[in-house]
């Protein structure tokens, strides 16, 4: 996780075991969503409140699985914005295991801004743009 500025704890729960004995794989992209809505309240870009405030809608998701997940384990995801387009964003996370720093499956998720009132795309807001960029160490525009 040397990577990942944002790292967000995960409770494995008896509910996310399917009949293989190990976390579903629906389950894991949750995962990801998880740290994906905690990143953005890190560092306030949504206040947690209103989803139609939330300026952000899923435009491609990729997972790659790389081990099974068990009930036991101790987990924790790695979030970071990668790219910043004019409209567009690039998240990638990883999943790993807490103990034995083994990686559990990784997460390539393009976001889009958008104005759920007005339901359309629109540019990233400058103001999201510099805080990213400051967090991530990244250029604000690419």
């Amino acid at each position: 996780m040397l990577n990942f500025h944002y790292i967000y704890p995960i409770q494995v729960r008896f509910g996310d075991i399917d009949s293989q004995g190990h976390v579903n794989n629906a389950r894991i992209v949750t995962y990801f969503e998880q740290a994906r809505i905690f990143y953005l309240k890190e560092l306030s870009l949504w206040d947690g409140v209103s989803f139609l405030d939330l300026g952000l809608i899923v435009a491609d998701v990729h997972v790659a699985y790389k081990a099974p997940v068990h009930l036991t384990q101790s987990v924790q995801v790695g979030m970071r914005v990668s790219r910043l387009g004019n409209k567009s964003m690039t998240m990638e996370s990883q999943l790993e295991d807490c103990d034995q720093h083994i990686l559990l499956a990784t997460n390539d998720t393009v976001m889009v801004a958008y104005d759920y009132h007005e339901k359309k795309s629109i540019p990233i807001p400058d103001d999201w743009r510099e805080k990213i960029a400051r967090y991530e160490g990244i250029p604000a525009h690419s």
